[in-house]
């Protein structure tokens, strides 16, 4: 689709998490431009799984349904309640995590190319306007636009928008040309992941083994391998991995004689791990991969941008409206960078316990020790499965957490978020909460429910009654409400 030349938001980068944001956009009714460098969705294998909190979300937007699950009943059913419940996840590969109360739902397993069609379909039916085949070349935030230069086969055009997001991935280009910082730790290992055939009799047994030397995976796709190296950054990211390249690692790390006949797709990754120290400059903001990159243990890259796109895309939809309260913004970073920042450690905590050494080995037994007392298990599932809560400006208990499902009415909540904005449930008697937000109506609409919830776009909570059969704190939700949504109209003109 060709590009026009202004845009209220121009998204650069039209990988999974750009994608999403531009439809959140569009959702409320922002004028929304993607430029994507490559031509087409990339079929490399990348990310297989979708966390369990944008799982949720992705339920939220009624695009759960394109992606059929395995079952799952073991991640969400202890079973025998005597016997132990079995792992659902793994840390540095020690697959002894059971999950915890605040994990509401599996992990949406969907390979990263499938999630990226279906979200091109997704954003451009709502109205998004994506151009592949794009470069960007220059991004100058002039104070009240930015100028973006964009080629297209050597035609050069300019395009301008009231904001920029980055959304280009680890080495982004849009963070350079705005001049973001972006620290953090080099490279130390050489990891290669692919899908490739083997020959029968195939030596390398099912799942995650430390050896002598590094790591080495294999399945649950039964054609998947992973292999992890410690002996520094590859020296080539640019040029495809080939099959005998694969082939000697694999017969490095595992010390079996594998032979591998035949390379599907390929990719070398390391553990470089930065962070962008504002995921804001001006009219310039950061999602995904380009606002903090990391190795890919356990899965938490697209939930963490995925996130980002959601808890993004409301607040930069009410600042172009004109009705968003000074500093929802900058909300973005104060809630996100945090999140990142814990997956940043985690992940580097996780290549330590990989080393190939006596010390780590000891320190490896000494973890998974741990991981057997029920809170250090807890602890460490949550924080793996991405169950984060923001700070809250209301004491409820479900306050800054994504809203878990539940029945409102004849339907789901789930399906009654699937229409765009922030929402009000009503469970007092006489109708004192939808009285209380008419001011808000215009941004907030309301409905019957079991409790009474301010939900705000992105399906986190933003204030809840402590007791719907008593008197309602008005002033409360006038508080919240104003905290994220502005005055009232009556005050605010809207």
């Amino acid at each position: 689709m060709p590009l026009k030349e202004s845009y209220d938001v121009l998204v650069v980068g039209g990988g999974p998490v750009g994608l999403f944001l531009a439809a959140e956009l569009r959702r409320a009714d922002v004028r929304v431009g993607v430029v994507e460098r490559a031509p087409e969705p990339v079929r490399q294998i990348k990310a297989g799984s979708i966390g369990p909190s944008s799982a949720e979300l992705f339920d939220q937007r009624g695009l759960a349904d394109h992606f059929p699950q395995p079952d799952f009943s073991r991640f969400l059913a202890a079973g025998d309640p005597d016997a132990p419940p079995p792992p659902v996840g793994h840390f540095s590969g020690l697959w002894l995590l059971r999950g915890s109360d605040d994990i509401r739902t599996a992990p949406l397993v969907a390979a990263q190319y499938d999630v990226e069609v279906v979200l091109d379909a997704y954003a451009t039916a709502l109205g998004a306007h994506i151009a592949r085949g794009h470069t960007v070349t220059a991004v100058v935030d002039d104070g009240d636009t930015v100028r973006v230069t964009v080629d297209h086969d050597g035609a050069v055009s300019e395009v301008t928008a009231a904001f920029v997001v980055g959304c280009d991935g680890g080495r982004s280009t849009v963070r350079r040309l705005a001049g973001f910082a972006f620290d953090g730790t080099p490279g130390t290992v050489t990891g290669r992941q692919a899908l490739v055939e083997i020959a029968e009799p195939g030596p390398l047994q099912k799942g995650w083994h430390r050896t002598d030397h590094g790591m080495v995976v294999f399945g649950p796709d039964p054609r998947r391998v992973l292999t992890v190296e410690f002996d520094g950054p590859p020296t080539d990211r640019e040029s495809p991995l080939d099959r005998a390249e694969m082939e000697a690692s694999l017969r490095r790390v595992s010390g079996t004689d594998v032979t591998v006949t035949a390379l599907l797709t390929g990719t070398r990754w390391t553990d470089n791990t930065r962070r962008a120290g504002g995921y804001r400059r001006g009219r310039v903001l950061l999602a995904g991969d380009a606002a903090h990159v990391h190795p890919p243990f356990g899965g938490q890259g697209l939930d963490l941008g995925f996130q980002d796109a959601a808890n993004l895309g409301w607040k930069l939809a009410a600042t172009v409206a004109g009705h968003a309260p000074d500093g929802l913004l900058d909300t973005y970073d104060d809630e996100r960078a945090p999140v990142a920042a814990r997956v940043l450690e985690n992940t580097r905590a996780q290549v330590a316990l990989m080393r190939p050494d006596p010390q780590t080995a000891a320190l490896r037994a000494l973890f998974a020790d741990l991981l057997g007392y029920d809170d250090a298990n807890t602890h460490v599932s949550s924080m793996m499965f991405g169950v984060d809560r923001y700070p809250a400006v209301s004491d409820h208990p479900q306050a800054g957490r994504i809203v878990a499902d539940r029945p409102v009415g004849e339907r789901r909540l789930y399906e009654v978020l699937r229409t765009p904005g922030a929402l009000l449930l009503d469970a007092t008697p006489d109708g004192a909460a939808a009285a209380a937000a008419a001011g808000w109506a215009d941004r907030v609409r309301v409905e019957r429910g079991p409790e009474t919830l301010l939900i705000r776009p992105d399906g986190v909570v933003a204030w809840g009654a402590a007791d719907d059969t008593g008197p309602l704190d008005a002033g409360g939700l006038e508080k919240a409400l104003t905290h994220w949504f502005g005055p009232p109209a009556s005050a605010g003109g809207h």
